[in-house]
This record gives structure tokens, C-alpha cells and sequence, in this order.
């Protein structure tokens, strides 16, 4: 028996009508026209658009968050294009099952018969189970077509990528699903009715997930028997609000990101935005708490040097608090960063001199900075022309304490922000009170 002839989930399955099946998959779109949203992609003579309806289909990847429609795509693609379509679950199929099935596609294509093999979750596929597919892909045996809510540069082997065109999905607006439940309405069973604020709440809260607005939609229609939608049922099926996060995912990184470029911005209420996203996905309190600490040595440095003091103390009271009392210290914190003056001058000399010291000559110490610690070393000439600071008038000496071949080198360019400023000062006067300073000579990237 072939596999296809199996398929449980054949492309002509998906029919409205049926009231016993789950409001979301009576709502599912079965043309392009009534395809919500993705207009960049899908629009009149956009790409993708243009693919399908001349049937030049190659393979891709379909990536976005979740409840956006991927699947639902594939099945639309699939009818349009009179393809086979082939249901993949990254979950339950291994390379036995991929190759059981590219027999009969390269039999049906032999045929003049085209199959559209969809695997949801792709990126759940190890390196093998995706280099199972290169070959089929190449020649023309299959249109894959991959669904991922994975960034595909990271979960998607080059190979197999390079054969493919990546078409990213976004989350549907409020406006957009909010159209779409009022569409649904009709449907419901029992039969209910909502408000455009209740509708609105329903399509705010489902963070543009439209397969969960639709099942919010039903439950509340559930629970109101009186047949008009109302808060206590829609409270009732809305439940905690979840938040699309992986914390070890791109959304974990992108949020981390958002947070630090916002206190990096000086936009504490941005900051305390993406803070408290973190917070409520359930974000590991000491990964943040040393990102902060981070912050603090990369973006204030020493124009603030209490922010670095006021960090180490908001770890200290994550790490004894918990939760939630020690997310106080973190909101704390990430303000203070935020309204503090900016400088990354420490940061950006840190990194000069790291590459000087990567790239140059490693220079030996000069006779006058080494230690003598013993007669013989003295008579070798370390420490000779040491000059001890405290010796001089206001601490300050004449002595040369880089190589000569780097004499003159500067790798630290104070700002004119916060504390830094007095700084720079004391530098420029240091520099200006010695009679002797070596000629400046700044690194290529000051």
C-alpha cells in the first residue's frame, strides 16, 4: 500500500460545516483570497503569490510565530497547485519512514504527478533526517516545504537551506483577528454574540495567534449560556495570559537584546517593558541579572562607577529574595542603568588593546617595571630607573610604563558624560604637568 493512500490528513479533508470540529479548523481558509493577513508575501504580485498561481512552486520554508497559518498555506498550495500533499511530523518520523515515503514520489513523479511533502516543526529534525531529503529536493522528486517557528539560519542545515527560500510570516495584528472572530461568530455553537470590545480583547490577547483566538472565542461562547458573550466567561476562558518565549530559542534573544539596547538608549520605560516580558515568560532571574551587570561595565563604565555597585547589590538580593521580591531589585537596576550618563570608552579600549595585543609584537617589560628580587637580577639592571611615585610631588613621575615601541600609545578616550568627565580632566592635567610626555600616537580606531 502506498503511503499516500494512507494519508490521513489529505488537503481535501480540510471542509467547513462540520459543527463537532474545533471552531479553528472550521474557520481555515481554504483560497489565497481568504487567507488573512501576510500581505507582504501574498499580496497581488508579491513572490510568493506569483509562485503559486503559475505553479513554479520550489521548496521552502515557511517561518513565523505560532498560529499565523503555515500549515493552513501548505494545504491552500498543495489545492491550488493539484499537487499530492504529504504531512510530515518532525516529532514521530525518522529516516526509515522519509525514505519509505520518497519511493512513491519518485514514483508519482515518473508519473507526471507532483508531491508537496509539508514537515511542521522542521526544525526538530536532526542534521540527518534533513539530509535525507537533499536528494529528492535536487532532483525534483518532491516541493518541500518546511513550517518552523525557529529561526531557520540556526535549526536548518545549510544544505538543505540553500535549496530553499525562506518566506518569514508575521503575527497577525489585533485589527486583523479581531475581523476574523467576527467572521466566526456564526458559527459558534451554541450560538453567541460578542461586542467589538469583547472581540478586541479576545484578538489583544492572543499575542496574534489566531488558532488561540478562535479557541478563546469558543470556550467563552461555552461558558454564556445566555447566548451573549460576557466578561466573567471571557475571563474564565482566557485564563493567564502566555507569553511566546523559548528560553533557548531566538525569542530569548531578541528580548535580551530589546532590553539591553533600550537601557543602552536611556529609555527606562522601554527597558522596564522588555524587563518585565522577560519576567513574565519565566526567564531564568540570575541570566538577567548578570545581562544587567553587563550593561552596567559595557555601556555607563565609569561615567556612573555606582552602577556597577548598584548591580552587583541587585544580584546579591535576586539571589537571596527570589521571586517575586528580588524582581524589584531587577526593575531597580535596570532604571538606574537607564537613566544613568553612557560612556563605552572602557569597553572600546579594552577591545583596541586586546587587538594590539593579538596582533603586535609581545613586547618584553621594561628593565625599570620588573621586580629585582634577587642580587643577581639587581646587577642584570631590573629595576633600574624605577621611579616610585610617592616620591614626587602629587604622585607624579616621569617614568615610561609601556615598551618603546609603544610609547605614546593611548587606548582609553574618556567621554565628557557623567563622572567621566572628571576623568578626563585629571588625565589631561596628569598629562599636561608631566615635562617630558611622549608624543600621543591614538590606535586606527580612536
Amino acid at each position: 500500500m502506498s503511503l499516500f493512500d494512507s494519508n490521513p490528513l489529505s488537503h481535501t479533508d480540510f471542509a467547513v460545516g462540520d459543527s463537532k470540529r474545533p471552531l479553528a479548523d472550521r474557520m481555515r481558509p481554504r483560497t489565497l483570497d481568504e487567507y488573512a493577513g501576510q500581505e507582504h508575501i501574498l499580496g497581488p504580485g508579491k513572490p510568493l503569490r506569483a509562485q503559486i498561481e503559475r505553479d513554479q512552486l520550489t521548496s521552502i520554508v515557511l517561518w513565523g510565530p505560532p498560529g499565523v497559518g503555515k500549515t493552513t498555506l501548505a494545504h491552500i498550495i498543495a489545492r491550488m497547485t493539484k499537487a499530492e500533499f504529504l504531512p510530515f511530523s518532525a516529532v514521530l518520523s525518522g529516516i526509515k519512514e522519509i525514505k519509505a515515503v520518497m519511493v512513491d514520489a519518485e514514483r508519482l513523479r515518473k508519473l507526471g504527478r507532483k508531491t508537496i511533502v509539508f514537515i511542521d516543526e522542521i526544525h526538530r529534525f536532526n542534521k540527518a533526517q534533513q539530509d535525507a531529503f537533499l536528494p529528492y529536493v535536487e532532483r525534483g522528486d518532491i516541493i518541500l516545504i518546511g513550517a518552523t517557528t525557529e529561526n531557520p539560519s540556526f535549526e536548518i542545515n545549510a544544505a538543505l537551506l540553500s535549496r530553499s527560500r525562506v518566506y518569514m510570516l508575521r503575527a497577525l495584528t489585533t485589527e486583523e483577528i479581531a475581523d476574523l472572530l467576527r467572521k466566526a461568530l456564526p458559527l459558534l455553537e451554541p450560538t453567541a454574540t460578542a461586542t467589538d470590545e469583547m472581540l478586541e480583547k479576545i484578538a489583544s490577547a492572543s499575542n496574534g495567534d489566531v488558532r488561540s483566538a478562535y479557541n478563546t472565542l469558543e470556550v467563552a461562547a461555552a461558558g454564556s449560556p445566555g447566548g451573549v458573550i460576557e466578561d466573567a466567561a471571557l475571563t474564565d476562558a482566557l485564563g493567564r495570559k502566555v507569553l511566546l518565549y523559548d528560553k533557548t530559542g531566538e525569542e530569548h534573544y531578541n528580548l535580551i537584546s530589546a532590553l539591553h539596547k533600550s537601557v543602552r538608549s536611556s529609555d527606562p520605560d522601554a527597558a522596564l517593558y522588555w524587563l518585565a516580558r522577560m519576567l513574565e515568560a519565566g526567564e531564568d532571574r540570575m541570566y538577567i541579572a548578570r545581562r544587567v551587570v553587563r550593561m552596567a561595565v559595557e555601556d555607563i563604565g565609569l561615567a556612573d562607577p555606582r552602577a556597577l555597585e548598584q548591580c552587583i547589590a541587585m544580584q546579591q538580593a535576586v539571589h537571596f529574595l527570589g521571586i517575586p521580591e528580588g524582581d524589584l531589585a531587577l526593575a531597580q537596576a535596570v532604571l538606574y542603568l537607564a537613566a544613568s550618563p553612557k560612556s563605552d570608552a572602557g569597553y572600546r579600549a579594552l577591545g583596541d588593546v586586546l587587538q594590539e595585543v593579538r596582533q603586535g609584537r609581545a613586547e618584553p617589560v621594561p628593565m625599570q617595571l620588573r621586580n629585582a628580587s634577587t642580587n643577581a637580577m639587581k646587577a642584570w639592571g631590573y629595576g633600574s630607573g624605577y621611579q616610585h611615585a610617592h616620591e614626587f610631588e602629587d604622585a607624579i613621575n616621569e617614568m615610561q610604563c609601556l615598551p618603546d615601541s609603544l610609547a605614546g600609545r593611548r587606548w582609553y578616550y574618556p567621554t565628557d558624560r557623567g563622572m567621566e568627565k572628571r576623568i578626563k580632566d585629571r588625565l589631561d592635567d596628569l598629562r599636561a604637568r608631566r615635562t617630558t610626555p611622549p608624543p600621543e600616537v591614538p590606535p586606527a580606531s580612536a
